[in-house]
């Protein structure tokens, strides 16, 4: 069986996927964070949350160099704690990119409604599903260029968005009620900046997937730094440009609530019928199809890598006459397909699907990124003679800041979302079982692979 996946991409193409990955959080989602903490309590929200992930970035790319693998943050953990610490790191990247993708599509499904009203959301929503899986499984080439051409769509779009917008811009309408309580000094707004933790993680959530491209990058070294580097720039600007515009164009209250803010925003100023306003519709949707399509390309890996380790059922590392991990595609699509079902099915305690699903991703993240810090500085320490080609600036304080405020934000999230990380912990206990009941499968998977099982 095979099991090696094939280098074939580039810079450009990987800067592609880095910001795919991230670009639907632009066009939906992180307007939730203004219904708990008001528009200003939100941007100072956004930019602790922009710190902590420039910060991180800064220092995960010297893992994702120096340990070039599919796993991405699974394989640094268990190279720094073991077994067990790759088991960790591995279960919440997978939560964290099989729960993004139904969010996703249920956006796509609500812009599409703008256009069709008639048309179900949740049957758009499946239909993305089986067309990315689909183009996922023909080639990671394939997939690739896909993914930079809508992605630089979708950031022109943003641009364009924030340029037609800008006449009716009004920093007043902005800062209107822009805390959640009477003032910026209320507990209240405390209280709302750390509740929207997860929203302002949205702006940002899944641009380190891009490592688990890398055992599909050539000359990862060099080509890794150029994409997250630049990556996390475009996205830092893009996130703070739409924020701005879209609350202050007239009454935020209105979009904070919905999964197509930017569309709704843009009404306000050119009116329904405009050509903006349609071409904002068709092309916002590239965001989210970039998104969506780069996270399939980054659930499936992470599949791939822990079944490939013995740590999941050995059948989804199987690779396909394409040379992709089609059974891990299937295999998150079905869950993702699952979550969208349930849509109304489950007491989310008022929470909506969209909500909950990026508020479980997020959740995986956070743990994720907890994990990758600390390998960073267990490797630093245990194996002082790897090479290095990329060090992160500043260290140790640049790692130790996004670890604290990762810290911070994992506190916050279990205060503020308490049954989600119920849920959360409930499938990361769960993939502890199956790693518990299968120690055989592990050494079986390490003695096929000796190499790939020590990177």
């Amino acid at each position: 069986m095979t099991t090696t996946l094939k280098p074939t991409l580039g810079p450009i193409q990987l800067w592609g996927i880095a910001v795919g990955l991230v670009i639907s959080g632009e066009y939906f989602g992180w307007s939730y964070g203004w219904g708990v903490a008001g528009t200003l309590g939100f941007l100072v929200t956004t930019l602790m949350i922009a710190a902590m992930y420039t910060c991180f970035i800064f220092s995960y790319t010297e893992l994702t160099t120096a340990i070039p693998h599919a796993g991405g943050p699974f394989a640094f953990s268990r190279r720094a704690f073991g077994e067990i610490g790759g088991m960790i790191a591995g279960m919440a990247t997978l939560i964290e990119f099989v729960f993004a993708p139904p969010a996703i599509a249920m956006a796509i499904g609500a812009y599409l409604n703008v256009q069709y009203p008639t048309l179900d959301p949740r049957v758009a929503a499946i239909g993305a599903y089986v067309v990315f899986m689909t183009l996922n499984i023909l080639g990671v080439k394939l997939a690739a260029m896909f993914e930079l051409l809508v992605t630089a769509l979708a950031v022109f779009e943003l641009l364009v968005f924030m340029g037609v917008v800008a006449p009716g811009f009004s920093f007043a309408n902005f800062a209107a009620n822009g805390w959640a309580g009477s003032d910026a000094f209320s507990s209240q707004a405390l209280s709302g900046i750390f509740a929207a933790i997860p929203f302002a993680i949205w702006f940002f959530l899944a641009i380190e997937g891009a490592a688990m491209a890398a055992e599909e990058t050539r000359d990862p070294r060099r080509t890794i730094p150029k994409a997250y580097i630049s990556g996390i720039i475009t996205l830092v600007i893009l996130a703070f440009g739409v924020m701005l515009m879209a609350g202050g164009v007239g009454d935020w209250r209105t979009l904070s609530s919905i999964n197509d803010p930017l569309p709704q925003a843009m009404k306000t100023v050119v009116g329904n019928d405009s050509n903006w306003m349609h071409m904002l519709v068709w092309i916002g949707l590239f965001g989210l199809v970039a998104s969506f399509h780069g996270i399939i390309l980054g659930y499936s890996r992470q599949f791939f890598a822990l079944a490939r380790a013995g740590y999941l059922p050995v059948g989804l590392a199987k690779l396909s006459r394409f040379q992709t991990p089609h059974r891990a595609i299937l295999a998150g699509g079905v869950i993702g397909i699952a979550a969208i079902l349930s849509d109304g099915q489950i007491d989310l305690q008022g929470m909506s699907l969209t909500a909950a699903m990026i508020t479980m991703a997020v959740f995986g993240a956070i743990v994720m990124y907890l994990m990758s810090m600390l390998s960073l500085f267990r490797l630093r320490r245990i194996e002082p003679d790897l090479e290095r080609w990329y060090r992160a600036p500043g260290y140790p304080v640049i790692p130790m800041i996004a670890l604290i405020m990762a810290l911070v934000c994992l506190v916050a999230m279990l205060w503020f979302n308490a049954l989600i990380a119920v849920m959360f912990v409930g499938l990361m206990l769960l993939g502890y079982l199956y790693f518990s009941l299968t120690p055989g499968q592990r050494r079986e998977a390490e003695q096929k692979l000796p190499a790939e099982s020590h990177s």
